[in-house]
């Protein structure tokens, strides 16, 4: 008698997650995949650039700006009172990367992430010319520099949580508040220091290029109340930097 061959049955439940029920979620699984790697990309990359603005020693790509008359010299209290005036500047600096670098990692697009970016890499310059000139006046940078970081960073990175146009807009007032602070320890410097004045004008004629760069990429104003809040924490870290 021959034999009936046996009836084929549904495969098993884990062939069929793995030839057909999967399939269709592949590529979302990849995509998944694909943005966790660049958000950790990122992470580890603004990571690197703290440690470095933190703790290595400040390299400009550009040379340190030159006076346009000879320097004289300076009495004790002058240069006490000059390396003070730097020491904010370079703090300011500091914390003017942290900003930017906060925004950069949670920029909506990569048109807005690399002008902060750049706008960063000129403070880097920035800030490599003020800690020379800090080593020149036999001073040091700020102590709580560490500190000032860590809440730069994360005020931009709030700040970019609001969109690139209110990231933008907050580069853009930034830059207005340093130029007025910058004014202001030009009129502050002894008179013969012409080294740390080469190097004031330049960085504000740069702040300057900065903020109108990202006014014209669709930075938008800032409410009031926020501006003056920045005007509050900016008063608290630079009269800190002044003495610690």
């Amino acid at each position: 008698m021959q034999s009936t061959p046996p009836r084929a049955g549904p495969p098993p439940a884990g062939a069929a997650a793995g030839m057909g029920v999967a399939e269709p979620y592949a590529p979302i699984i990849d995509t998944l995949d694909m943005e966790s790697g660049r958000t950790l990309d990122s992470a580890i990359a603004a990571a690197d650039r703290a440690l470095r603005a933190l703790f290595a020693p400040a390299r400009a790509s550009r040379p340190v700006p030159t006076p346009r008359e000879a320097p004289q010299p300076l009495s004790d209290a002058q240069r006490r009172d000059a390396a003070a005036l730097m020491r904010v500047n370079h703090t300011g600096e500091l914390a003017a990367q942290a900003l930017y670098h906060g925004q950069a990692l949670l920029a909506r697009s990569a048109a807005t992430r690399q002008l902060l970016l750049e706008a960063a890499q000129a403070e880097s310059d920035h800030l490599g010319w003020c800690e020379a000139r800090l080593t020149e006046l036999q001073a040091r940078p700020s102590l709580l520099n560490p500190l000032w970081y860590a809440g730069s960073f994360a005020i931009g990175a709030l700040a970019a949580l609001a969109g690139d146009r209110a990231s933008l807009g907050f580069v853009a007032e930034t830059e207005r508040q340093v130029e007025r602070h910058l004014d202001t320890h030009l009129e502050r410097l002894p008179t013969g220091d012409s080294r740390s004045r080469a190097i004031l004008e330049r960085m504000r004629a740069e702040e300057i290029v900065h903020g109108r760069s990202a006014t014209r990429a669709g930075g938008a104003p800032l409410p009031q109340p926020v501006q003056a809040l920045m005007r509050r924490t900016a008063a608290v870290m630079t009269g800190t930097a002044y003495w610690i």
